[in-house]
């Protein structure tokens, strides 16, 4: 449920709204805007007479949310939501570029690559230690090791890390990264999401799911909202259908109509959507055109050698090319 508050309403009728809702199990959220104040309504509101509340002076109307994500939706939380990730500034106009290795395989190789992608104008350093492989045999990430060694490279650039967690059991070894990437094979982990909302306040990178529809995606996102965290970005990576030439099928219009759905940022990752090295530019400079709010791109000083998802890795010459378009076109729109 909606709740719009009239103009001039003073913080001790919003106070006292609040407790109101909260005698009927319902837990309130105020969103200011600049034109107007809304209440959003989370819990069981059928034994709740709307009328009861529309009466109230200080209401303008009172709507019912069809939809069952509630602190996703942007009827919700009309303005955009900003996220701040150590000063890194996502959403509302806020455009960011996170970039790095698939995985992290030694500190030559991670310092490197930041020195390298910060050059080139990003803003975070992606990298993975605790990687999911389709294959029990692949290389599964240094653990802990590489979380260490992100934040050897985030001494000598400044850049915040960006890194993922699969299992809540190593949250402790993310105290140095500063957001939290939920993969696509983890979506739907909702005890997880759970877990992560509840602990911290980090943005946290939800990935979506490789055959999760758009309400299953917000609707993961909300666990993590609801469990106390309101600092989630939404990043769509491509979906698996019928076509196999690409590593998976991307549809940027998801990232207009996840804007229309939700308040919350979209980010698009082109390096897991194409699985080519050689697309990741075009697709990147696409998804900047259509108004993505960031990018997540796979760079990598040795390709040829890297230990994992090295054919959609860029170099960081083409990383630098690829940021280069982006400006451009980014001035453009």
């Amino acid at each position: 449920m909606i709740i719009t508050l009239k103009k001039g309403v003073s913080d001790e009728q919003i106070e006292g709204l609040k407790l109101l809702l909260r005698s009927k199990s319902i837990e309130p959220t105020v969103s200011r805007g600049a034109v107007e104040t809304i209440v959003g309504c989370v819990g069981d509101i059928t034994h709740l007479d709307p009328g009861l509340i529309e009466a109230l002076d200080m209401v303008e109307t009172v709507q019912r949310i069809q939809e069952p994500y509630k602190a996703a939706n942007r009827k919700f939380h009309p303005d955009d939501t900003v996220i701040d990730c150590a000063g890194v500034k996502i959403g509302g106009g806020h455009f960011a570029v996170a970039a790095g290795p698939c995985s992290v395989e030694s500190e030559e190789q991670i310092v490197a690559v930041a020195k390298a992608v910060k050059a080139s104008g990003a803003k975070l350093l992606r990298g993975g230690a605790f990687k999911p492989r389709t294959s029990p045999y692949a290389f599964q990430g240094l653990g802990a090791e590489g979380i260490r060694l992100l934040s050897i490279a985030k001494k000598e650039t400044g850049l915040p890390v960006v890194s993922e967690l699969m299992d809540f059991k190593d949250i402790e070894c993310f105290n140095d990264v500063d957001m939290i990437q939920i993969g696509a094979r983890n979506m739907q982990n909702f005890n997880l999401l759970k877990e992560v909302g509840a602990y911290t306040k980090k943005p946290i990178l939800l990935k979506r799911g490789m055959s999760a529809t758009l309400q299953e995606l917000l609707m993961s996102a909300e666990y993590i909202l609801a469990s106390g965290n309101p600092n989630v970005i939404l990043c769509e990576r491509g979906i698996r259908t019928f076509e196999t030439a690409l590593r998976n099928t991307l549809d940027l219009g998801v990232v207009t109509y996840l804007h229309k759905l939700s308040h919350l940022p979209v980010m698009v990752d082109p390096s897991h959507a194409t699985g080519h090295a050689y697309m990741v530019d075009s697709v990147s400079v696409a998804a900047a055109a259509i108004g993505a709010d960031g990018l997540i791109i796979e760079v990598h000083n040795d390709p040829p050698r890297a230990r994992c998802d090295g054919a959609q890795s860029q170099t960081p010459a083409m990383f630098d090319a690829t940021m280069a378009r982006i400006s451009r076109i980014r001035e453009v729109v």
